[in-house]
C-alpha cells in the first residue's frame, strides 16, 4: 500500500469528551526529492482552511528521505480534507501539485483507499511516487503542554549557526565585553586555587619511573621521591634468568622458546578472551567450537588486551590472534647519549601508551644504579676502562631488564627501557635477554644542537639525584661534562634490528626521524606520536563552557544556551585570555561545535577559533536531555550500569569514556604538535579525558574527575615535564 493511517484503538470520540486531543502526524516518504523542491500541504480547517498554494503549509524534513508535519485536531473539525504538494525553495516557479482528489480525514482515521502522493514533474515525462504515512491519536492536554515545553527549553534553533568552523581574528556582536562585572583584576595570581597535590611540583622525570622489584620483597613498596636515590649501598642482588621470574600460576613450559606459557585446556584449545563490557561475561571461543561459551578466567592474553576500544582493540584483537607471540609484547629501549631528552621523550611516550589503554611501565636503569650503588658516583665510574663500573652497570641493566620481562609475563604490554644503552655489547645483551619474551624496538634520540645539549645538562645539575649533594653547581657541571665525555668515545648508533631514530627533533621544527623494520599498529602509532612531538614550552589552558541553561535544570547533553551566569563566565574569559596571552599572539581557541562552547570563546577577540567535533561532550544517546533522576526512575537497569563502571558504561545509542578517549587521539597528537598556546574550551567529560593524559591519571580514574565550571586549567608543557596551575575566575 501507498500510504498508511494509524490511530490508537482505545481512543473514541466519547474520550474527546474528557478533555482528550485529536494529534495528527502527516509523513511523506521519497529519496528523489531534491532540496530545491519541498513537500507542502494545504486545505480546509484546521490546517489553513485555504486551498491556496501560496498559503500551504511547509513540511519539516525528519531524516534524509522523511518529512513531516504535526498539528492538534479541534474538536468542532474532526473531519477535514487536504493535498500534497511540492513548492520550489529558492525560485518562483508553479508548485506540483499531487495528482487525484483529496484526501478525506475524519476522527483520524483516512477515508477511501490509501495511496501514494503522485506528483507530474518536467509536464508528464517524470513522475514522482511518495509515500504517506498519517498517524492520529488522543493525547491529554497536560501531555501536549508538557511536550511544548520541552520543545520550548530542549530544541530551540542554534544561535551559532552563522559561526563559521574557523574564524579568524572575529569580534563579538555583544557590544561592551568587558564591563566592570567582567573585568579582572591585573594580579591574574589573585585567582590561583589549589591544584590537585600530585600534578603541581616539579619532579625530576627518572624519579616517577618504576621502582626495582628485585631490591625489594613482595608487598613492600618504595616511595618515588628524591631522597631513595641514595640509599641501599648494602643490597644484595641476583639476576635471575627471566624467563622463571614470577611465573604464573598453572603454568606449563614450552618446548619451542623454553619459556612459560598459560596451562593449556584439556583439549588443547585455548581461548581468546575480550572484554564485552559492562555487566557481561568474558566470552571465549574455541577453535573448534562452534560457538561462544562462558569463561570467566583471566589468562594471559586476555590481560594483555588493551583497557580500550575502536581501532586500539581491533588492532590487539589483530595482534593475538596472526602475531608472532613474542610481538604481543613490545620493549621500547631509549638508547642515546645524556642530556639528549631521552627520559622526557620516555616519559611523554609513557603517558600516551597509558592513555591509550596499553598497560605500560617506565623503567629507569639510572635509578637502579643510585638505588644499587649510590648516587654520588663521580664520572670514572662511567670510563670504558674501569671493568668493575662497567660491571655495576651491566648488572644493573640485567635487573631492570629482568624486572621489565617479569612484568610482562603478568600482563604487561609496552616496557620502556630507558638507559644510554650506547654500545653494541650492552644491546645484544638485551636482545638476548628479550628472545621469545617479546619485540624490542631501539629508540634512538640525538641532538646536535649545542645550545640544546647546554641547556639539558644545566637542567640535569638541577634536578638529578646525581648531583644532589654536590653545594658547587660548577663543580657539578665539570663533573657531567667528563663523563659525558667518556660516553662519547665508546658511542655506537644504532644500525641493528628494528629502530626508530629522533634526529634534531626537540624544538619541533625540521629535524628527522628514521624508522627501520617497523611493522604493526602500536609501533605505527608510536611513530606517529614521536613525529608529531617537542619538548618547547608552551601553555595549554583547559576550561570548561559557561554554565548553560541545562546545567541550571540538571540535564546532561543537549545543546542550549549559556545562563546569565554563563555570559558572565564568558566575558571573563575574554578578560583572562587577553591578559595571559597578552604576548602570544601565535595562540589559538579550540571549541566544540555545541553552541555553548562557541558562545563561550565568542568575546575573545584577536585570535583564531576552531570548531572541533572531537570536543563535543560525550554523547548519551537516548538519554539526552535527561536528569540523572529521570534515568534511575526510568531505565534502573542503566542507572546501575553506569554507577558499576563509568569507564566502559556506553548510554544507550551513545558513547563511553573510552569511545570519548579513542576520538580525542587526534586533539592529543595536535596539542602535542602545537608549539603556541592553546586555549581549549569544551566539556566535563572531555576536559576529564584530555587532562588525565597531561596529569598522567589511570583510566579508571577519568569519569571521577573534578572540573569544576568557571575554573581554568593551566597545563604548561616542556623540557622539565608537566606542571599544572588553576584559576578560579568565578563561583
Amino acid at each position: 500500500m501507498g500510504a498508511s493511517s494509524s490511530r490508537n484503538s482505545d481512543s473514541s470520540h466519547g474520550g474527546r469528551e474528557g478533555g482528550g486531543q485529536l494529534f495528527v502526524s502527516l509523513k511523506m516518504a521519497n529519496f528523489r526529492i531534491k532540496g530545491e523542491l519541498v513537500p507542502h500541504v494545504y486545505g480546509s480547517v484546521p490546517l489553513i482552511g485555504s486551498w491556496d498554494p501560496s498559503k500551504a503549509l511547509s513540511l519539516e524534513r525528519e531524516s534524509a528521505s522523511m518529512w513531516e508535519i504535526s498539528f492538534v485536531v479541534p474538536p468542532d473539525h474532526e473531519t477535514f480534507d487536504f493535498k500534497f504538494l511540492l513548492k520550489p525553495k529558492y525560485n518562483n516557479l508553479p508548485c506540483v501539485v499531487e495528482e487525484g482528489p483529496s484526501r478525506l480525514l475524519t476522527g483520524g482515521t483516512l477515508e477511501g483507499d490509501s495511496r501514494m502522493a503522485l506528483f507530474k514533474l518536467n509536464g508528464d515525462e517524470d513522475l514522482l511516487e511518495c509515500r504517506v504515512f498519517i498517524k492520529a491519536d488522543i493525547v491529554s492536554p497536560f501531555d501536549l503542554a508538557a511536550s511544548w515545553r520541552a520543545y520550548q527549553d530542549n530544541l530551540q534553533p542554534s544561535v551559532v549557526r552563522g559561526i563559521p568552523d574557523v574564524s579568524i581574528n572575529v569580534a563579538s556582536d555583544a557590544g561592551d565585553e568587558n564591563g566592570s562585572a567582567a573585568t579582572l583584576e591585573l594580579d591574574l595570581e589573585k585567582y590561583v586555587v589549589p591544584a590537585p597535590a600530585t600534578s603541581s611540583n616539579v619532579v625530576y622525570a627518572a624519579n616517577l619511573t618504576e621502582n626495582p622489584r628485585s631490591f625489594f620483597p613482595r608487598g613492600i613498596s618504595l616511595k618515588n621521591d628524591v631522597n631513595n636515590a641514595n640509599i641501599r649501598k648494602d643490597i644484595e642482588v641476583t639476576v635471575t634468568d627471566p624467563s622463571k621470574v614470577f611465573p604464573a600460576s598453572g603454568a606449563v613450559e614450552s618446548k619451542s622458546v623454553g619459556t612459560f606459557s598459560p596451562l593449556q585446556k584439556q583439549d588443547g584449545q585455548k581461548g581468546l578472551v575480550v572484554d564485552r563490557g559492562v555487566g557481561s561475561p568474558r566470552l571465549a571461543k574455541s577453535a573448534s567450537a562452534s560457538g561462544f561459551t562462558n569463561d570467566l578466567k583471566l589468562d594471559s592474553e586476555a590481560k594483555a588486551m588493551p583497557a580500550a576500544v575502536g581501532a586500539v582493540a581491533a588492532a590487539a584483537v589483530a595482534d593475538q590472534m596472526y602475531g608472532p607471540k613474542e610481538d604481543r609484547k613490545l620493549a621500547i629501549v631509549l638508547v642515546g647519549l645524556p642530556a639528549r631528552g631521552k627520559t622526557f621523550t620516555a616519559a611523554k611516550l609513557t603517558r600516551y601508551l597509558r592513555w591509550l589503554g596499553h598497560e605500560t611501565k617506565h623503567f629507569n636503569v639510572g635509578k637502579y644504579r643510585r638505588l644499587k650503588h649510590g648516587a654520588n658516583q663521580s664520572a670514572d665510574f662511567f670510563r670504558a676502562d674501569n671493568q668493575e663500573g662497567i660491571e655495576a652497570r651491566n648488572e644493573v641493566a640485567a635487573l631492570a631488564m629482568d624486572d621489565m620481562l617479569a612484568w610482562m609475563q603478568e600482563g604487561g604490554q609496552v616496557g620502556i627501557f630507558d638507559a644510554t644503552n650506547s654500545t653494541r655489547e650492552r644491546r645484544n645483551m638485551l636482545m638476548k635477554m628479550a628472545e621469545g619474551n617479546c619485540k624490542i624496538i631501539f629508540l634512538e634520540t640525538i641532538c646536535n644542537d649545542e645550545r640544546i645539549i647546554e641547556r639539558n645538562i644545566r637542567l640535569k645539575i638541577q634536578q638529578s639525584p646525581d648531583y644532589a649533594e654536590e653545594p658547587d653547581f660548577e663543580a657539578g657541571l665539570r663533573d657531567f661534562k667528563e663523563r659525558l665525555a667518556n660516553y662519547e668515545k665508546v658511542y655506537e648508533p644504532v644500525e641493528e634490528g628494528s629502530y626508530i631514530k629522533m634526529i634534531d627533533m626537540v624544538t619541533g621544527q625540521g629535524g628527522q626521524l628514521q624508522v627501520n623494520n617497523i611493522s604493526g599498529y602500536l609501533p605505527g602509532r608510536i611513530v606517529f606520536f614521536l613525529v608529531n612531538t617537542h619538548l618547547t614550552p608552551r601553555p595549554i589552558l583547559l576550561t570548561r563552557h559557561g554554565e548553560s541553561l541545562d546545567n541550571v535544570r540538571g540535564r546532561i547533553g543537549g545543546d542550549t544556551v549559556l545562563s546569565e551566569a554563563g555570559d558572565l563566565f564568558a566575558k571573563k574569559l575574554a578578560n583572562f585570555v587577553e591578559k595571559r596571552l597578552k604576548y602570544e599572539r601565535t595562540a589559538s581557541i579550540w571549541t566544540s561545535t555545541l553552541q555553548r562552547t562557541i558562545l563561550s570563546a565568542s568575546p575573545i577577540v584577536g585570535f583564531p577559533k576552531i570548531q572541533w567535533r572531537a570536543l563535543d561532550e560525550i554523547y548519551a544517546g537516548v538519554c539526552d536531555g535527561m536528569t540523572y533522576e529521570e534515568i534511575k526512575k526510568n531505565m534502573p537497569e542503566e542507572y546501575e550500569s553506569r554507577k558499576k563502571d563509568k569507564l566502559r558504561y556506553r548510554y544507550p545509542r551513545g558513547e563511553s569514556y573510552l569511545d570519548v578517549i579513542q576520538r580525542l587521539e587526534p586533539v592529543i597528537i595536535e596539542l602535542e604538535r602545537q608549539r603556541a598556546p592553546v586555549v581549549v574550551i569544551a566539556h566535563q567529560a572531555v576536559l576529564r579525558a584530555l587532562y588525565a593524559y597531561f596529569a598522567d591519571r589511570p583510566l579508571k580514574e577519568i569519569p571521577h574527575i573534578e572540573v569544576p565550571l568557571h575554573t581554568i586549567i593551566e597545563i604548561q608543557m616542556g623540557v622539565t615535564g608537566v606542571q599544572e596551575k588553576r584559576y578560579k575566575l568565578m563561583d
